[in-house]
């Protein structure tokens, strides 16, 4: 038997991280198993989905390493519309559903009650199809739906304790539970790998892959994502989207090794490792069943490490998108022509070491392709106190007459304007620094100043003592 895998996201947002996670668990278990991965779109909630969502999906796949071409599909749920509706009538014809036209407010007045569940009543009164009428499965009235799952063991639901729930609409239009079963039956799918709450989901779709007689697939319900008050992530409160890490700069090596860490962890004392190992120890019967937190303090600190293992090469390819605001990312507060490529080649050694994300490196370099620094208010207010206006007078005269302009002789230099003031080269260096960056925090200043330059770096000290005046 070829395993075969699905991943079916719907196309109505942006890419959630817990989306991507499971769409990596099924890509590797598919990969060891020498089986298949499939794409499904289910795109049949016609009103919510646009066409720029399923472009998201498939690009957001891209960049997490699930490339286009190496899977099958995409399909798009809304083509199998027919077998949806050939499965409902196979139901009805063979006894296992019934036609209902209740509203929720009868069977409230019934039952007395807005929370009890749907009390059966036109199980046995023989009604056939018309408007209006939603047709319900007959659920067993005994028994119980065993549920074997590789990673939760065998999750035991009685059959009395789940109502006879409605598999297609008063229109005739299947319902998610009756669509995703038929999908996965037509397209031959082994395993079902998703999301914790899909679970109370599971015992009605068995019970649908047996009335229609096939065997259903092996079930896997990996562990629900949480925030760090270890609720569920949400599009409305938190930050999930996978575009958006994208675009501040995560690098989608580090993305993936952290998504994997969801709920599992490799072989060791040991986190950050090569996907290639990640493939080989990867189990799915390992997943911890337990809700698994999602910390983007550790994610950036993942990032971090990532970014420092680039070679410096490829650290200067991976920054270009924030240096020139192409795609979605937004253009930096220079002019196209004023970028100095050689000037960002020499720095950005530096910079490296300092991002924790791509997009960090615009406020980190800007200083050095600007006409005039960016000036941070706080801290100029907060670093130009008394005394500062004479240092940065002593500074520019002994920077004025420097036979070599270069880090190691500024550095001694600015070294000695301070001891004659009885400063250490920390309080010396803070008034420069913001003069020339605009900023307290940075690349290493002498560093930054050789690649400035002579003239541009003492035109900004100079600018600044005068607004010192």
């Amino acid at each position: 038997m070829t395993v075969r895998v699905r991943f079916a996201p719907s196309p109505t947002g942006m890419f959630h991280v817990g989306g991507a996670r499971s769409a990596l668990q099924n890509w590797i278990y598919a990969k060891q198993q020498g089986g298949v991965f499939v794409l499904r779109i289910e795109d049949t909630d016609a009103a919510r989905n646009k066409p720029e969502w399923t472009e998201g999906i498939l690009s957001a796949l891209d960049w997490i390493g699930i490339s286009r071409g190496s899977y099958e599909g995409p399909y798009f749920q809304s083509q199998n519309a027919g077998e949806h509706r050939a499965a409902a009538a196979r139901l009805y014809e063979s006894g296992r559903a019934y036609y209902c036209d209740c509203t929720r407010e009868d069977v409230q007045a019934r039952t007395g009650s807005q929370y009890q569940g749907y009390d059966g009543y036109h199980r046995d009164l023989g009604l056939g199809p018309g408007e209006g009428r939603a047709l319900r499965f007959r659920t067993p009235d005994e028994g119980a739906t065993v549920v074997v799952d590789l990673i939760r063991g065998e999750p035991t639901f009685e059959n009395r304790l789940i109502e006879d729930f409605v598999i297609a609409r008063g229109d005739g239009s299947p319902v998610f539970l009756l669509a995703n079963v038929v999908d996965d039956m037509t397209m031959g799918i082994t395993h079902v790998i998703r999301a914790e709450e899909h679970l109370p989901n599971t015992p009605k779709q068995q019970l649908l892959w047996d009335a229609l007689g096939v065997k259903p697939p092996v079930w896997a319900h990996v562990p629900v994502v949480v925030n760090e008050k270890r609720q569920k992530l949400s599009k409305r409160r938190d930050k999930v989207a996978l575009e958006a890490y994208r675009e501040e700069g995560y690098l989608a090596g580090a993305m993936r090794n952290y998504l994997m860490l969801l709920g599992w962890a490799p072989s060791g004392d040991r986190e950050i490792v090569p996907w290639s190992v990640i493939e080989d120890e990867f189990r799915l019967e390992e997943v911890n069943p337990s809700p698994a937190f999602f910390d983007e303090k550790k994610l950036r600190a993942f990032n971090g490490e990532y970014i420092r293992a680039l070679p410096v090469a490829e650290f200067i390819d991976a920054c270009q998108p924030w240096l020139t605001g192409t795609g979605t990312i937004a253009p930096p507060p220079w002019q196209p022509e004023e970028f100095d490529a050689e000037a960002f080649a020499a720095v950005a050694p530096l910079a490296q070491t300092r991002l924790a994300v791509l997009s960090e490196i615009v406020p980190n370099v800007d200083f050095l392709f600007l006409a005039s620094p960016l000036i941070d208010e706080a801290a100029w207010t907060k670093t130009m106190k008394d005394g500062s206006a004479e240092l940065l007078d002593s500074a520019i005269t002994a920077f004025e007459t420097l036979e070599s302009w270069d880090a190691e002789s500024l550095k001694s230099t600015l070294e000695a304007v301070g001891a004659e003031r009885g400063l250490k080269l920390g309080k010396t260096q803070a008034p420069v620094r913001v003069a020339v960056t605009g900023r307290t925090v940075g690349l290493p200043l002498f560093e930054s100043l050789e690649v400035l330059g002579r003239e541009r770096s003492l035109t900004r000290m100079r600018a600044a003592r005068l607004r010192l005046v």
